[in-house]
């Protein structure tokens, strides 16, 4: 694993502890060797990560789309610092730098982007790690969700226990590493639910 890719807020959050493990996971990617990449941004977790990472010797990669040069604030500090023309190439890219995936707390854009590479893990389109930093329970109310369509019969629980879930940087960092794709095929049986 050379290079986790991170989905998290353009805002800081109410809680300095969000900030706080921002930085502590942008520690952790540089002290296992492995670069960021993220959305480009220098402001919210997203520019705190980044930060984080550079004061740490470590590699970022920005991917941002024109549009959100200005209004998420384009970080020119970076490593690289690549200028799409939209969304969709930016999320293209992303993936296709990283060798993992990683959501810290964030909003909508956060959980869009995070449910995308999980869907093309649970479709066989990729088999990298895709992991959740449970920042003081902030993802509780969506682990919740997830283990319900589990029990009303949309999502296998081999499919839910694809996501790595630590609350610990380091330890995150830990399963991404380790983590091994379990084969299977999700059409194997007509009954079978994502």
């Amino acid at each position: 694993m050379k290079a986790v890719c991170v989905y998290c807020g353009s805002s800081p959050g109410v809680r300095p502890v969000y900030a706080q493990a921002a930085e502590a996971f942008g520690r952790a990617l540089v002290a296992a060797g492995c670069s960021l990449v993220y959305g480009g941004g220098r402001v919210g977790l997203m520019g705190t990560v980044a930060d984080a990472v550079l004061a740490a010797g470590g590699r970022a990669v920005g991917v941002i789309p024109k549009l959100l040069v200005d209004k998420e604030i384009g970080h020119t500090g970076l490593t690289e610092l690549h200028v799409v023309p939209d969304m969709h190439e930016r999320k293209k890219m992303m993936a296709d730098l990283s060798d993992a995936f990683v959501a810290l707390p964030g909003g909508a854009g956060t959980l869009e982007e995070l449910f995308e590479v999980y869907t093309w893990a649970q479709l066989g389109y990729h088999a990298k790690a895709t992991g959740l930093l449970d920042v003081d329970g902030y993802f509780r109310p969506l682990l919740a969700m997830l283990e319900h369509t589990v029990r009303e019969g949309f999502m296998q629980q081999a499919y839910l226990d694809v996501l790595q879930i630590d609350a610990d940087a380091p330890g995150l960092v830990d399963k991404l590493r380790r983590y091994q794709p379990r084969a299977r095929d999700k059409w194997a049986s007509g009954r079978e639910a994502i």
